[in-house]
């Protein structure tokens, strides 16, 4: 059983693996600390991967010895050789007495080995509930899906005008939101391992896909097109034109996807444009819609609107469950996640 001290020193070592959330992946953010009677010896979190792990870096952290020690770690500690060592030995090694884990893997192959490994060289486990659990397996979230499915995690954004318009009947979006609302994209950036536009978007907006801040680290920008080819005047190694280098046909979003997820991508942001919105919609390949509403009406049914697919009954819409209303500057962002 854990109580309150427990969950407060989880709450941190998830607050650290968050910093690197959109830096780790094919890995999950990770975050620890290792605790003796009450005291924080050391903390850490996984950076990046093919280095320490966050169990390492907390104990190489730690201002003193840490044998007898509490470790506290958002997710099940690896019991398997990867790129780095199996955690599970270096617990049992340093001599930590206790670990308490956030949540457990969730591969179905490992899920439990790791607390079962410590269990079996005399280490007490605790393993969290509740709102602690679910903190820190939202931390892995877009990891989880990945390993589970084989499919990224897709977060779809769009910035509308009131009546639904995503940019005048030119193809003009910039700007349709305000700078707050452009800085939640820009968070979202950071975090995402890559980031997804239609070809019309690249066309009509030449977007950078790229985090504006000096620190974040390049994201895989993936151009989705329908069979023709993008000119792009930049078209480094990282990027992907979905109709060459992923091989994508037009037809197959899905596929496209699990060839993405295949290298590594655990989460992908999707900006847009209509038409490739309505295909992932279409194709149930949604994890969160994201929608900014402007204070701006159009009010021009030759504009384009954000879901430009066929035609629909009203029985056959796409169904959302609502999970957020937050307001930024004069801007609405709505958040949803699809019902099952």
């Amino acid at each position: 059983m854990i109580d309150a001290r427990d969950e407060a020193f989880l709450r941190r070592a998830a607050e650290l693996a968050a910093r690197y959330v959109g830096r780790t992946a094919p890995n999950p953010p990770v975050g620890a600390v290792a605790v003796r009677d009450g005291r924080i010896l050391g903390e850490g979190a996984h950076q990046k991967a093919g280095e320490g792990h966050a169990e390492v870096n907390a104990t190489a952290a730690c201002t003193e010895d840490p044998r007898g020690a509490t470790l506290y770690v958002t997710l099940e500690p690896c019991s398997t050789t990867g790129r780095t060592p199996p955690c599970c030995d270096l617990i049992r090694r340093v001599g930590y007495a206790r670990v308490v884990i956030g949540c457990l893997d969730p591969n179905p192959r490992h899920a439990g080995r790791g607390p079962t490994a410590l269990r079996e060289a005399g280490i007490a486990v605790d393993i969290a509930e509740g709102e602690t659990e679910a903190l820190c397996r939202r931390l892995i979230e877009p990891f989880a899906k990945r390993i589970v499915t084989g499919l990224p995690w897709v977060r779809l954004k769009l910035a509308m005008t009131l009546d639904g318009a995503i940019a005048d009947r030119t193809g003009g979006a910039r700007w349709i939101t305000g700078a707050a609302a452009r800085e939640r994209v820009q968070a979202w950036r950071l975090r995402a391992d890559a980031v997804m536009v239609g070809a019309g978007t690249v066309r009509a907006d030449h977007p950078s896909l790229q985090p504006h801040l000096p620190e974040a680290p390049a994201k895989r920008r993936i151009l989705v097109d329908r069979g023709r080819p993008i000119a792009a005047e930049d078209r480094d190694a990282m990027t992907w034109v979905a109709t060459e280098d992923l091989g994508y046909d037009g037809s197959d979003l899905k596929g496209m996807l699990r060839e993405v997820a295949s290298r590594g991508v655990n989460e992908v942001l999707c900006e847009g444009g209509g038409r490739l919105a309505a295909s992932l919609l279409e194709a149930g390949l949604v994890d969160e819609l994201a929608l900014f509403y402007a204070p701006k009406v159009l009010g021009d049914r030759e504009a384009r609107g954000g879901f430009a697919g066929g035609a629909r009954m009203l029985g056959d819409a796409w169904h959302f469950a609502l999970t957020g209303i937050e307001t930024l500057g004069e801007d609405v962002l709505l958040t949803y996640r699809p019902k099952a």
